[in-house]
């Protein structure tokens, strides 16, 4: 029995090969079914997000060619395409691999948190098609408690590292619920979706999105449960925001330090918390010398990313001493199996010998030996029977000078030395 894995991420292979990897839900169920059946292949998973594509199985051999082939026939790639990129483990490696992947210490951004949820739908996918088994099962299972350890253990996902979320995360300083606040997001790319995305996360009690494109700022709104306004109808709207979130591509300031002074006074100086994500700048420099605004740029949150990437590696360093430990204890489960059918045989044979033992006491006490006699004779019995054959074979190993046997078997049994 071989794990083995395949893959290509964002280290090794180039968006335009990733994404003739890429493996989405409707065709998720029939790849993985179609990958079971390969020969030699027992049980199948399939991770793929836009920074990675792996290939996890559980095979009777180490031949990856079977796996690699399968990729390049279904995918339609040429070899000399995709066999560059690619990267293989097997056993303790691959074990490993996964761990370190579900922990975020493979990901772009080190301990991303989003790579767990991810293989924890690649598990249930692998799981509603069928193709888990008794070992690729137990090493997700294993997985995600290395992660939930490192999670619990490290602080690897407790530092913001995106100039989003750090953003969230001084608004939080700032208001003590997210909850009672207004925040107004000028623009509609990625950076903003972020931001409404983390908000809504943290739960912000409304969020109003400002775009030059109304249907921009609609769609995002949208998604949020928010309410879209064109960029000209700010200065109407600036007064209700707590919170002020922009990141645009403007070569212009879009508000000054006149029209937030005005909002200040008609929000009676209540503190408003802005953020200025944008370069160049979207909110006037001289806006910081406002009473009750608290104004943040992209430097500013630069400093706190950078040294939140500092404890995020350091913890790091503690999340691969934990992975180690797990490491080990899984490959100790896996060599445990082993064992398993020589318990199973141990079993039946004792059982046998306890229902022959038992059937014959049982038909002396019928013709008319007494319970005590018959309880006595049973465990005299039993107990000659079981101990027969190991003592017979101790006996053959001493005559023939094994002493690794019989040290085995003293291990084994837990004797202690007699006088």
């Amino acid at each position: 029995m071989t794990l083995l894995a395949v893959g290509i991420n964002y280290n090794t292979a180039p968006v335009s090969i990733r994404e003739r990897l890429a493996y989405p839900a409707e065709i998720l169920d029939s790849s993985l079914k179609d990958l079971w059946r390969l020969r030699d292949i027992s049980e199948a998973a399939i991770l793929s997000t836009c920074n990675r594509t792996e290939f996890y199985c559980e095979s009777s051999n180490e031949n990856k060619h079977i796996l690699i082939d399968w990729v390049i026939q279904t995918r339609n790639i040429k070899p000399n395409d995709l066999t560059p990129y690619l990267y293989t483990y097997n056993d303790s490696q691959l074990i490993r691999h996964m761990f370190r992947v579900a922990c975020g210490l493979d990901s772009m951004v080190l301990g991303e948190p989003q790579i767990l949820g991810q293989m924890k739908a690649a598990y249930q996918a692998a799981n509603e098609a069928g193709t888990l088994g008794k070992y690729l099962g137990k090493l997700f299972q294993h997985t995600f408690a290395a992660a939930k350890k490192v999670r619990t253990d490290t602080a690897i996902g407790s530092s913001p590292v995106s100039v989003a979320f750090a953003a969230v995360q001084l608004a939080q300083q700032i208001f003590d619920k997210l909850s009672e606040q207004t925040a107004i997001l000028i623009g509609a790319g990625e950076t903003i979706e972020l931001t409404a995305r983390h908000l809504v996360q943290h739960g912000i009690g409304r969020i109003i999105i400002a775009n030059r494109t109304y249907d921009k700022a609609h769609a995002l709104a949208t998604r949020f449960n928010g309410y879209a306004i064109a960029l000209s109808e700010l200065p109407m709207h600036l007064a209700e925001a707590d919170i002020v979130v922009s990141s645009t591509a403007s070569s212009l300031p879009i508000l000054g330090k006149g029209r937030v002074e005005s909002a200040i006074k008609k929000r009676k100086h209540k503190p408003m918390f802005m953020v200025d994500l944008a370069v160049p700048r979207d909110i006037e420099s001289e806006v910081e010398q406002l009473n009750d605004v608290y104004l943040y740029t992209v430097d500013d949150l630069k400093n706190t990313i950078d040294q939140n990437m500092d404890n995020r590696r350091k913890a790091a360093e503690q999340a691969e001493e934990i992975i180690d430990t797990q490491v080990e204890h899984f490959l100790s489960w896996l060599r445990s199996q082993g064992a398993l059918s020589t318990i199973k045989d141990f079993r039946i044979q004792a059982e046998k010998t306890r229902d022959e033992t038992l059937e014959r006491t049982l038909a002396l006490m019928r013709n008319g030996l007494s319970a005590e006699e018959a309880l006595q004779r049973l465990a005299h019995t039993l107990t000659n029977k079981l101990i027969h054959t190991p003592s017979s074979q101790i006996r053959e190993a001493g005559a023939n000078e094994r002493h690794d046997l019989i040290a085995a078997a003293r291990e084994i049994f837990k004797l202690n030395h007699t006088q």
